[in-house]
């Protein structure tokens, strides 16, 4: 690890190297308030809009990263490292002369060799009006002469200067996204000085380029800011003293500092405020490395197989949601339904939601249900003789996944749920037989048919009644009173409008080398809860299987913009995310995004391997081990 740099303490006045540019729009005037804001140690200097580098030239960062996207500007860098002698041999040949100036302006630079390019953008700025930068619709540029009698063209002591001090330092062509994404780590000091608002004629002056920067890119880049404090890094924005930026900064420190203009050739309009943001690292939520195990209760939630389970994440949940007060939860993908039982042991009011009649059929039994258990009587009433069962089962899905005898018990226990009368004790039957058929189905999916990986488990010997019987066992003895009028609903999540103080987000996860289809993986078991009622069979597929529902985190662009939709509605709620590393979008869109809505935001790095893989031969393979992650908005 590279030791942290000391961060200069060189007074206002400069006393070695100088920006080598006039600039519109430049932070000489700041450099004393600018150099109070930084942090007096840190690990880089990274100013991803760098134009004439007031700052980075007063402070002398000995490990710094600077960037543009402006290619000429960073030539001109570039090539003051490289070739200071070429660029003061050109710059002493020419004379502030009306005639050449044109002559020279009408020169495509990029024709030029490297070093007269680079000479020839000091030289323009040097003899052009006030210095500024403007281009016209072919990238031409087009500030008239300056008429100035005797400007000084080249400062030879000062462009060697500036090669020394840039000596050690990365420079990089590229858009600030680009920039903070490669090379921000934390304890980086970070300073951003875009183009201000509000957006006027002279926005292309302000920066040294031809690029605009718009309301939405304010934005962006506010949102920006806040992935930065969050990773650790300390950031030091400048703008202009608009109503926006007050809204997009409101949480950091603010500070107003006059300054004057020199873009306007009227004295009495080049005064103006500065505002100087300042977005100091926050601490993290701290995470014990082994968590404390969650509470006793939580511990009697039946254990399932279910794909994306967060049963051993149960207890770094437990851990951040502690750091919250609050009174009412949302499990918005119940999935399993282990969170919102968590949530339910904690005391809580719980909400859950799934589009899955399975997940909304567990929750309904154990979450929403405080009460109610079957009694051996009721259990043993599930294995009676009913005239009325029919043999959906046993014709459907002759040999595909369970031997006749079991498939027979499951049409007859199917036909004696359905006389239950009190839903809650309908859903704890349903959701035995469920975990039944689950526990009977080595690997506990339905994407192939037969008796294959066979791992020798004991529940692959015991009949389908055994295992529902072991299962109701379970479940009633999950079930418990917290005191709460708690709510299951199977629904789509982008319709849900459960109003609580925390809502938990565990979606879909979408990867680019497998699926995410529940349906495709449980129909089978979906299929019993709804009774194969509403779905669309496809007869013709060897697993029988139906058609899966349609979901936005069935791809990237739609996961994304699932994700902005559900920070957007829930932005007045504590909101916890579990995502993965191997799943897109990535952990940085997802902050990004979360930021927009959130003041803070916080991620937590959990390593994990899940219990098994996309493909059968990568089960005990490293591709199974990844980081989950879980983000935090509050």
């Amino acid at each position: 690890m590279k030791p942290r740099a000391e961060a200069s303490s060189t007074p206002s006045r400069f006393n070695q190297a100088r920006p080598v540019l006039k600039w519109a729009g430049g932070k000489t005037q700041l450099i004393p308030e600018l150099q109070k804001s930084m942090p007096k140690t840190y690990n880089r200097y990274i100013e991803p809009f760098f134009g004439g580098g007031a700052l980075f030239f007063a402070t002398a960062p000995k490990n710094a990263v600077i960037a543009d996207s402006n290619p000429e500007l960073i030539n001109l860098y570039r090539q003051i490292v490289a070739n200071p002698e070429a660029i003061i041999q050109n710059l002493n040949g020419w004379k502030n002369d009306e005639d050449f100036f044109y002559r020279l302006r009408a020169r495509d630079w990029i024709k030029l060799s490297p070093e007269e390019a680079a000479a020839r953008t000091v030289f323009l700025n040097r003899t052009c009006f006030n210095g500024l930068y403007r281009v016209n619709k072919k990238g031409g540029f087009n500030v008239p002469f300056g008429h100035y009698k005797n400007p000084k063209i080249c400062n030879e002591d000062n462009i060697f200067a500036v090669s020394a001090t840039l000596k050690n330092t990365e420079i990089v062509l590229g858009d600030y996204k680009t920039v903070l994404k490669n090379y921000t780590k934390k304890g980086d000091f970070v300073f951003l000085d875009p183009p201000y608002l509000p957006i006027s004629k002279y926005a292309d002056f302000k920066r040294y380029t031809k690029e605009q920067f718009y309301e939405d890119d304010h934005r962006e880049l506010a949102a920006e800011v806040a992935r930065l404090q969050m990773i650790g890094c300390h950031v030091v924005l400048t703008n202009s003293n608009h109503p926006l930026v007050h809204e997009l900064y409101d949480r950091y420190e603010v500070t107003v500092h006059k300054t004057r203009r020199n873009i306007s050739a009227k004295s009495e309009t080049r005064t103006g405020e500065d505002v100087l943001v300042v977005a100091k690292p926050q601490p993290q939520f701290y995470i014990r490395e082994v968590p404390r195990p969650v509470n006793e209760r939580a511990k009697l939630y039946p254990p399932t197989r279910y794909m994306g389970s967060k049963e051993k994440l149960l207890p770094y949940i437990q851990n951040v949601a502690e750091n919250f007060e609050f009174d009412t939860a949302t499990d918005l993908f119940s999935g399993s339904g282990v969170v919102g039982y968590l949530f339910k042991t904690m005391g809580k009011q719980v909400f859950t939601n799934d589009y899955m009649a399975m997940s909304a059929m567990f929750s309904k039994a154990m979450i929403e249900n405080n009460n109610k258990t079957l009694s051996e009587r009721e259990t043993d009433a599930l294995f009676t003789f009913n005239a009325k069962a029919d043999s959906f089962v046993q014709e459907t899905f002759d040999g595909l996944y369970y031997s006749k005898p079991d498939n027979v018990t499951i049409d007859l226990v199917r036909a004696n749920i359905k006389i239950i009368s009190n839903p809650h004790k309908r859903a704890i039957a349903m959701s035995a037989l469920i975990r039944a058929c689950l526990k009977k189905r080595a690997r506990g999916i339905f994407t192939y048919t037969g008796m294959r990986y066979d791992d020798g488990r004991a529940d692959l010997r015991l009949s389908m009644e055994e295992q529902v019987r072991n299962a109701l066992s379970l479940i009633n003895n999950a079930v418990f009173d917290n005191g709460k009028n708690n709510k299951a609903r199977n629904g789509d999540a982008m319709t849900s409008r459960f109003k609580t103080d925390l809502v938990y987000i565990d979606p879909p996860y979408f990867s680019q080398s497998s699926d995410n289809e529940y349906v495709r993986r449980y129909h089978f078991v979906e299929g019993l809860a709804r009774d194969w009622q509403g779905v669309d069979m496809q007869w013709h597929t060897k697993t029988r299987k139906f058609k899966s529902y349609p979901t936005p985190f069935s791809s990237q662009i739609g996961a994304r913009d699932a994700f902005d939709q559900l920070f957007r509605r829930l932005k007045d709620s504590i909101i916890l995310v579990s995502y993965s590393s191997n799943s897109l979008p990535t952990r940085e869109d997802i902050i990004s995004l979360m930021a927009k809505y959130k003041k803070n935001v916080e991620v937590i790095d959990i390593d994990h391997r899940y219990s098994f893989g996309n493909q059968g031969h990568k089960i005990d393979s490293n591709k199974n081990a990844v980081k989950e992650y879980l983000f935090i908005g509050f």
